[in-house]
């Protein structure tokens, strides 16, 4: 018997020894550290030889670099995107700017020269390449006039750039480990380090359990293990490095200006009438320039006697210039380095000429493409208006998500003033019917304009009209001819702007007794005629008063009016409350 059981206890030890070493095999395979080595290459998704993976602070960006004869290059979208949008690409004209508080520096394609104004420097580099349809500028160049840092490294190619400074987070290595890709034994080795190595340890919310991610000085952002690290300790990085100072003329008073539409040349002659009925108007802006061509003229309708009459009664004149012309594209004009040059050097001439105080840039309907042309246009005109003590200020509509492209950020930077157009909520092309100016929208205008420019540069503009609105029914016949997938509308609509006094007169010819609407800020009327219904939400002092009283509770630089005879006497009054 006990020779029968020995085969069986010896099968049955060695199922045990075979079930122990599967376990052990396994926990060896699922504890172990894998020895495979990442793919560099892949790592920085670099797929072609002179390509550059970049470390942008503490990110692998998707933004590749080129070498290009021993150079670093960077996507000029790069550089404006993470670094530096004064830079200034005309695809145009092939030529690269850069602008500071005094001037425009120059450097055409393949060029190792740039110019300040017309003085010529010269790098051991050509300073901008193009590839197709696409600019590179070089790394060295682009650090001349950034504060940033860089180092370049091989196998592969890549550049770390550190654009943020101050206090950084590091450990030491306490013994030789590596660093892999994600956090685990089984992700591939990024990087060997090595005992006293210094780690850049990333926030705390990119931990994983056990592991910690780190930059490595090189430029490999990986996972390492928290037992093979030190105690983390807070460094800080700073470089050298001048920033750019804009100087601005700034009044030692409040602004009071309206807006004084010229249409022709005798319009000008009507000047005194006008400002007679004011009181304590010290800016007028009249509508004296359009572009009149895509080459960057302009036409005029400047009068040097309207100039002396003002400057008599101690009123500034900030010339108005607009791109209301419909035969011209403002893409056109401002895209083009020269056609901008021109437009910059007329209205320079101009203002000189006509001894003007300041200019006003009144630049409408921008398409999103337009904004970076016309925020460098504003830069450059900066730069010669600052050279010349012509202020320079410039027309917005309240900030809303389709207007970003003007960038309220750089224009409060670079420009003297930055004014809000406080209306036009609803406009003659509106869908529905409701005021020009209520007062949460004029609210929310200055609000959100004061997040991108100080406050001490922020002009708030009210109107002077309001919109009669006329709500006529359809038609039995053009109701059942509508298209059933757009938003039923009973009625048609249309508007017609008017001043304060002809509000004040369809008020009394209809006997109307207007009501106060305490959550829109102003009076209102609604009355039925021949059919129609109208209404209308009247400015009068009582609404402008709540709308420049605004200017004390946000400390704005001061109130502007569109326009110049739309007001009634008694409203220069109540705006002195708030400007005087």
């Amino acid at each position: 018997m006990k020779k029968k059981l020995i085969p069986i206890l010896a099968a049955l030890l060695l199922i045990v020894i075979v079930v122990a070493i599967t376990l052990a095999s396994g926990l060896i395979k699922k504890y172990s550290f894998t020895d495979e080595r990442a793919d560099l290459k892949g790592y920085f998704n670099l797929q072609a030889e002179d390509q550059v993976g970049l470390v942008l602070q503490d990110e692998v960006v998707e933004d590749k670099g080129k070498l290009i004869d021993g150079e670093v290059y960077l996507n000029y979208n790069t550089v404006k995107n993470y670094f530096n949008s004064r830079f200034y690409w005309d695809a145009n004209e092939n030529v690269l700017l850069y602008t500071t508080p005094t001037d425009i520096i120059k450097a055409e394609v393949g060029s190792r020269d740039y110019y300040v104004s017309k003085n010529k420097n010269t790098e051991s580099y050509a300073i901008v390449k193009v590839d197709g349809d696409q600019a590179f500028i070089a790394l060295d160049y682009v650090q001349k006039f950034t504060n940033i840092g860089y180092e370049t490294f091989q196998e592969p190619n890549r550049v770390h750039i550190t654009y943020q400074w101050g206090e950084v987070q590091v450990a030491d290595v306490k013994g030789d480990t590596q660093v892999r890709v994600k956090a685990g034994n089984k992700s591939p080795i990024l990087t060997d380090v090595l005992k006293g190595d210094k780690l850049f340890v990333l926030p705390e919310e990119a931990q994983i359990e056990e592991w910690t991610k780190v930059r490595t000085g090189d430029g490999y952002i990986g996972y390492v293990l928290n037992k093979k690290i030190g105690e983390t300790r807070a460094e800080t990085t700073s470089r050298e490095f001048e920033e750019p100072v804009y100087t601005n003329i700034s009044k030692d008073y409040p602004i009071n200006l309206v807006w004084h539409q010229v249409t022709n040349a005798q319009a000008n002659g009507k000047l005194l009438e006008l400002i007679t009925n004011t009181k304590g108007v010290n800016t007028i802006s009249p509508t004296w320039f359009s572009l009149s061509d895509n080459e960057g003229n302009i036409s005029s309708l400047a009068d040097k006697n309207y100039v002396t009459q003002c400057h008599q009664i101690g009123v500034e004149v900030w010339g108005l210039v607009d791109n209301f012309n419909k035969e011209v594209s403002t893409f056109e004009v401002l895209s083009h380095t020269s056609r901008r040059e021109t437009l910059i050097n007329q209205l320079i001439a101009a203002a000189i000429e006509y001894q003007l105080d300041g200019l006003n840039i009144d630049f409408e309907e921008l398409s999103g493409e337009t904004g970076e042309h016309f925020i460098e246009f504003i830069r450059e005109l900066s730069i010669k208006c600052r050279a010349n003590g012509i202020v320079l200020s410039v027309d917005n509509y309240v900030p809303k998500a389709h207007t970003v492209h003007y960038d309220r950020r750089e224009q409060g930077i670079v420009a003297d003033y930055v004014i809000i157009m406080g209306y036009d909520e609803h406009y003659s092309g509106s869908k529905e019917s409701g005021s020009v100016a209520s007062m949460s929208f004029v609210r929310e205008g200055i609000e959100k304009t004061l997040e991108e420019v100080p406050a001490d540069k922020v002009i708030n503009a009210v109107p002077f009209f309001s919109r009669l609105w006329k709500e006529t029914p359809k038609t039995e016949e053009e109701i059942a001819a509508e298209d059933l997938t757009e938003e039923y509308v009973p009625y048609h609509l249309s508007s017609e702007a008017m001043g304060m006094q002809a509000q004040q007169d369809i008020i009394s010819v209809n006997g109307l007794e207007p009501v106060w609407q305490e959550d829109i800020g102003q009076n209102y009327v609604e009355y039925e005629k021949d059919g129609s219904t109208y209404k209308m939400w009247i400015e009068d002092d009582q609404s402008i008063d709540l709308k420049a009283s605004l200017v004390k509770e946000y400390n704005l630089a001061g109130i502007a009016a569109w326009r110049l005879g739309l007001e009634r006497p008694s409203t220069w009054d109540v705006i002195l409350k708030y400007v005087n």
